[in-house]
């Protein structure tokens, strides 16, 4: 009876040595590593744009600032008309008559004249400011819209919308209130003022994000950006940089008809988007749509081994 014998185990010192530097290795990737990000970064990544802010708003475009106060106070802002969540001024969107905007009901409840007269009722010391929230505030409705509506008119009939170019007319206290709404804006006191009255902790960006939405300040600088809804600014970042290409699929239906001039757009998007994921999710259930991969044997020949040796299947 013969045995055999396991092969001896080689001693490890019996090999050949060779001094290395653990610490020197990691040293050299490390800064093969950081260079190739920063570079990598220089060369693909989107531009860090500085954030919008109410004072960068009224230095760069203070006539816009001035329209939008004075039509937050007449009631005709797209916030000021938008429907739920932020008021009843209008029953939104709906699919097939059913009106899912107004299903959701007003959940954070804005005024958009309060956008305005909030942050100048909490200036003090400033007579003529107090004067015209007083003379606004005893005003019925009807003659406070008449004034905000007679001095947007004017404004837009102004030359380059600017309020010194106004001509006189019965407009109240709506110059005063804009005008003191304008120096707020300045300031940088606006900003705060609108965060702060939305909830306890005071980041409730809101306010000012609709009131900002409202002029044509942010729309003109999302547009120079290639950020619009048309230039496919969903799914795009900052200076028309590749962003989401995962967002492709709903952003695509917004550039087509009839979504891409439908009032209910985003409503429909929605729809279409959720009869998609359910086609998907009972693709296995659907006759017709089940029989696709039989009719057109794609995954044959993607998987052409395997059936070679299993020509039943």
């Amino acid at each position: 009876m013969t045995t055999t014998q396991r092969p001896r185990t080689p001693d490890s010192h019996a090999f050949s040595k060779r001094p290395y530097d653990l610490v020197k290795e990691f040293v050299i990737a490390l800064g093969v590593v950081s260079l190739l990000t920063v570079g990598l970064a220089v060369i693909f990544s989107s531009p860090d744009e500085p954030a919008i802010t109410m004072s960068g708003w009224a230095k760069a475009d203070p006539a816009d600032v001035v329209a939008t106060a004075t039509g937050e106070l007449a009631g005709t802002t797209t916030s000021a008309t938008y429907g739920p969540p932020y008021n009843h001024n209008a029953d939104g969107q709906s699919v097939l008559g059913i009106p899912l905007q107004k299903l959701g009901g007003v959940r954070i409840p804005v005024d958009s004249a309060a956008l305005v007269l909030q942050p100048l009722a909490d200036q003090v010391g400033s007579p003529a400011v107090t004067g015209a929230l007083a003379r606004w505030r005893a005003a019925a409705s009807s003659q406070r819209t008449a004034w905000a509506t007679a001095y947007a008119d004017a404004l837009a009939k102004a030359p380059g919308g600017d309020p010194a170019q106004v001509p006189a007319g019965d407009y109240g206290p709506v110059p005063n209130l804009t005008a003191a709404f304008l120096d707020v804006a300045r300031s940088g006191y606006l900003e705060g003022s609108l965060t702060s009255s939305g909830n306890f902790y005071g980041g409730d960006q809101t306010r000012s994000l609709l009131l900002l939405s409202d002029g044509a300040y942010l729309e003109d600088r999302a547009v120079a950006q290639q950020l619009g809804g048309d230039q496919w600014g969903m799914m795009n970042e900052t200076g028309n940089y590749p962003g989401q290409p995962w967002m492709w699929l709903y952003t695509f239906w917004y550039q087509v008809k009839p979504f891409s001039t439908s009032e209910n757009a985003d409503a429909q998007v929605w729809a279409l988007m959720m009869l998609l994921t359910l086609a998907l999710m009972l693709l296995p259930l659907i006759p017709g749509l089940r029989d696709i991969p039989r009719w057109i044997p794609l995954h044959r020949l993607i998987w052409r081994d395997y059936y070679r040796t299993h020509p039943r299947l």
